[in-house]
């Protein structure tokens, strides 16, 4: 279904670039380009030659191509270069103060200090104080697009006001109250405030309780208020709790999904998510530094092996079976460690539920090791007579040994990738970045241990195989 989206957005770019090429009449044109959405337009100028692009820019209005650049991901600032510059400031002063950030993102600081100057002067200062926020804060993503009412207007007031405020913002499915102070007093709905009688109390329809986060919060902080309240916008507050801008719908579902994939590059033993368009070098220095950790690690686990060359000199089929239980060990604090992360993620966490998450997990492990460990006693056991050659007895002795291994080397696994990611939160250490290759090293720590030493006790000791 996304391939067929992509394809279908696709061709409407390809239809533009020739309805570009081939229509001279410049009024006609203007009104065939108006007829497609934005986006589809951004898609055509990143498709298009630099003659097509040209042409777009000259018969388009300021205030069109600006709601067009704000559709543009890769890139936005390669092509507004190709405008004069005193086109291109006016291009960013009608965008929205987060998608001027964007795009001053991908600028050079002369390109971005040349720009800046000539913006105009609420512009200017809109993107002076987003320029302001470290890029991990919240109010870095805020925009200026809100509407904005007293809580001590009447409802015709406030219709009034939405009116006046509508022209410039078109956010206006919640409009934010603040008190004669200024001071954030709550929020209403749209359409409260159209069904509301022209007599009725504007404090009946506020929403007193209305979510809201602080400009200077880390964004990793706020995505559990960000993906609990299903709001279309949130207000940002500075400390003294007046509006400095509002995160929109769009602006919430790009956060999440930039956090989403942080948190996946950082499972990975990564500082942070790589872009395709990245250098080379740039994404070695982040990978290595978690590689060298790792190679000492292994390090470690290898020497443990090593302690265990008599066993497996005197029985060398159990070395096929070793891969199996680091594997499912492996996999088994993977899960684990998501699980234990994205609980976590409520700060209100109790120590009583941690504990309980801690034995939930590890009787899973249990429960799933047992249910593992009589399917390699039957299917190994059966494997290892017909195709090694040993006696039915010994077969399922080796079997046997591996679905004990899986027991509690599944059961510990568990336990590890639940208390590793606690203690981390613990300590102030974010778990994603330190928890994933610290577990799985561990794990096959474990895994080596118990699988080579069950083999040596009970195979080789006990039972003399």
């Amino acid at each position: 279904m996304k391939n067929a989206r992509n394809q279908h957005r696709t061709d409407y770019a390809k239809e533009l670039i020739k309805i570009v090429q081939t229509t001279k009449d410049r009024e006609e044109l203007k009104k065939k380009i108006a007829a497609y959405h934005e986006r589809d337009i951004a898609n055509a100028i990143v498709e298009s030659d630099k003659t097509v692009r040209k042409c777009i820019y000259d018969i388009l209005d300021i205030a069109d191509i600006a709601e067009i650049f704000s559709y543009i991901e890769e890139e936005p600032g390669k092509y507004l270069e190709e405008m004069p510059i005193e086109q291109a400031a006016k291009v960013v002063s009608n965008m929205d103060s987060d998608d001027a950030m964007d795009l001053f993102e991908e600028l050079n600081e002369e390109d971005k200090y040349k720009l800046l100057k000539r913006l105009d002067k609420e512009a200017k200062e809109d993107v002076q104080k987003l320029l302001s926020y470290e890029e991990d804060q919240i109010g870095s993503c805020m925009t200026n697009n809100y509407i904005v009412v007293r809580n001590d207007v009447t409802i015709r007031e406030a219709m009034s006001t939405l009116v006046k405020q509508a022209g410039e913002h078109d956010n206006i499915q919640t409009l934010y109250v603040i008190d004669e102070n200024g001071i954030f007093a709550g929020a209403i709905d749209l359409k409260d405030l159209i069904i509301a009688r022209e007599h009725d109390n504007l404090q009946d329809i506020i929403s007193s309780s209305y979510p809201y986060v602080y400009e200077h919060e880390k964004i990793s902080e706020c995505m559990e208020i960000l993906t609990d309240y299903e709001e279309d916008s949130i207000p940002v507050l500075t400390q003294d709790k007046k509006i400095a801008g509002i995160l929109t719908s769009s602006d919430i579902v790009e956060l999440v999904d930039d956090e989403m994939g942080d948190d996946y590059a950082k499972l990975a033993g990564l500082t942070e998510e790589e872009d395709l368009n990245e250098p080379t070098i740039v994404s070695m220095k982040k990978r290595l530094p978690w590689l060298i950790a790792l190679l000492f690690l292994g390090m470690a686990v290898s020497s443990v092996v090593g302690m265990f060359e008599s066993i497996v000199a005197v029985l060398p089929i159990v070395i096929c079976f070793q891969s199996l239980v680091l594997d499912m060990a492996g996999n088994v604090g993977t899960q684990s460690l998501a699980v234990t992360i994205r609980v976590l993620m409520d700060e209100n966490l109790s120590g009583k539920k941690k504990i309980a998450l801690l034995f939930k997990e590890m009787k899973i492990g249990f429960l799933n090791g047992a249910s593992l460990a009589i399917m390699a006693l039957v299917f190994l056991g059966v494997y290892i007579h017909l195709f090694k050659h040993y006696a039915w007895i010994f077969s399922f002795l080796i079997s046997g040994c591996v679905g004990i291994s899986l027991i509690v080397a599944m059961v510990i696994s568990s336990l590890v990738g639940t208390i590793i990611p606690m203690f981390f939160h613990k300590i102030n250490i974010d778990p994603a970045v330190a928890s994933g290759p610290l577990i799985t090293t561990i794990n096959d720590l474990v895994a080596v241990i118990t699988y080579y030493g069950l083999s040596g006790l009970v195979l080789i000791q006990l039972f003399h195989i």
